[in-house]
């Protein structure tokens, strides 16, 4: 999973942030309030893990311009506020969930898993934006009714797209996504591919989707008229 954890506790978040990856999970750290909306905007979380108290903006206030700015990410507080009150004003703005400190890391893990599980289990197997159509299992792309054959590199680079439509993902993140964060990838890698991949989706006759937006990344979405 893909989890954005916000903490302004630099040590707690790290030590975290290690057993979450432990588990097989990819973890992007912030530690104020306005900059886990710039992260939540930028890039496609499965879950944000966030405390309440922060820097900036609180956890609730980012809660709340998350809601109000439609990303609909599961988000779980973490928080040493335990009275019913606070309790009530998280989750009246739009959390998932609220977990007390200290916790236990199998505590979380497991309210991480039940989050996303619920979240998944309605999930289609189809992403779809406007008459573009991509097929997780299948690895089938078609546009206006038509198949197109796309390599593995390239159907990742669009299934990352188009999970957030509309929203600008920087080129690292989708270089991480596809290629790992592990591994060392030349920017010109991502361009060429985004080239491939445009001939094949944006073909003649067709309204240009995949559009750039310049020294950050590139986003999915339809070219004003």
């Amino acid at each position: 999973m893909r989890i954005l954890l916000v903490d302004d506790d630099r040590e707690l978040a790290e030590y975290v942030s290690r057993t979450l990856e432990e588990e097989g999970n990819s973890v992007t750290i912030s530690t104020d309030g306005a900059a886990a909306v710039r992260s939540a905007r930028s890039a496609p979380f499965d879950i944000i893990v966030l405390d309440v108290m922060l820097p900036c903006m609180d956890g609730v206030q980012v809660t709340r311009k998350l809601r109000a700015e439609n990303i609909t990410t599961p988000v779980l507080l973490l928080t040493a506020r335990d009275a019913p009150q606070d309790i009530v004003r998280g989750l009246d703005a739009g959390a998932d969930d609220y977990l007390t400190k200290p916790f236990s890391l199998d505590v979380l893990l497991a309210r991480i898993r039940a989050r996303t599980r619920a979240g998944r289990s309605g999930e289609t197997s189809r992403l779809r934006y406007a008459d573009l159509v991509a097929d997780l299992e299948t690895y089938e792309v078609w546009r206006h009714g038509r198949r197109i054959d796309l390599t593995r590199t390239e159907f990742a680079i669009l299934e990352c797209l188009l999970r957030s439509p509309g929203r600008v993902i920087r080129r690292q993140h989708l270089i991480e996504e596809v290629w790992g964060a592990e591994r060392l990838v030349p920017d010109n890698n991502l361009d060429a591919f985004i080239r491939l991949l445009r001939a094949k989706v944006d073909a003649p006759g067709h309204q240009r989707l995949i559009q750039t937006v310049r020294g950050i990344g590139y986003c999915l979405r339809q070219a004003e008229a």
